[in-house]
């Protein structure tokens, strides 16, 4: 399914998120910023949780804030801060399912929760934060939703509990049919997971761009004072001031290599593309 924030437009005191940006169908968006840049606003606009001020949300063509319940059926979500009550079980869980979600898949979603160690009777305040995190992420695909919405889904988790879960989603993504928009703070994540990524600072979208140019074609100059007076600054993106000389973004990594090899560059992963961009200065 494809998700669109069509000039999508929320005040607060102190705070407006101001977005456009498109989850394309068969595709995994990122949503990446540091805390409090619009992350969760944009996430309750996409759930037609919060009244918009301005634009629109929309899910196939079709006004998120505007569909009848059985079409929001085919929306997964996993919150970072919800979840079911410590008290209940497995086995309450696949009761309330059942009567929330026509298509609920009991006997499916039993055994995924036994293929990943989660045991029926036991309460779910007992089990450890890797596992409350697979039962979040499984009750969100256990109802055939096409498209998952997904706050920090991996948060908290060891290697393992990621993995399994990162493997989850990629399972879900296989029949080409499924989108999902998540957000992470653990920049691998996303770099082994996601097609595209969103870049938000202080309510706006300040960056787009697909992972794999993101990988490949941004860079890091680390260049000293003279380095940096000599340097053609045309493709700079943003500079930061450290105790050698500058660290510069650049997303033509390729033309300082050929230009300037006497010059240090590192591949620039996505948290140094959020520092640099939102700590560093604006070049361009």
């Amino acid at each position: 399914m494809k998700l669109e924030f069509n000039q999508v437009v929320k005040k607060y005191d102190g705070f407006q998120l101001d977005c456009t940006m498109t989850v394309e169908e068969g595709c995994v968006t990122g949503l990446i910023g540091r805390n409090g840049a619009g992350k969760s606003t944009a996430f309750k606009a996409a759930l037609g949780l919060i009244r918009l001020d301005g634009g629109s949300v929309t899910l196939d063509g079709k006004e998120v804030a505007k569909l009848p319940a059985r079409e929001k059926e085919k929306i997964g979500v996993v919150l970072s801060d919800s979840g079911f009550s410590g008290y209940l079980t497995v086995k309450d869980v696949v009761c309330i399912m059942k009567g929330m979600y026509k298509n609920f898949k009991k006997e499916e979603f039993l055994e995924r929760c036994k293929q990943f160690g989660l045991p029926q009777d036991k309460q779910i305040k007992e089990f450890s934060t890797g596992m409350k995190a697979k039962l979040k992420v499984l009750v969100a695909m256990s109802y055939g939703a096409k498209l998952l919405i997904l706050d920090e889904p991996t948060s908290g988790l060891d290697v393992v509990a990621r993995d399994e879960i990162l493997d989850m989603l990629r399972e879900y993504m296989e029949s080409g049919e499924n989108s999902i928009l998540i957000s992470s703070h653990i920049s691998s994540d996303l770099e082994g997971l996601c097609d595209d990524v969103y870049m938000i600072d202080n309510g706006k979208i300040v960056l787009h761009e697909e992972t794999n140019v993101l990988l490949d074609e941004f860079g890091v100059l680390k260049v000293t004072g003279e380095q940096y007076e000599a340097l053609d600054k045309a493709y700079i993106m943003s500079k930061k001031k450290e105790a050698f000389g500058y660290a510069l973004l650049t997303r033509e990594k390729k033309f300082y290599q050929e230009n300037y090899p006497e010059i240090a560059i590192e591949k620039a992963g996505i948290d140094q593309i959020i520092t640099l961009l939102i700590s560093g200065t604006r070049e361009v």
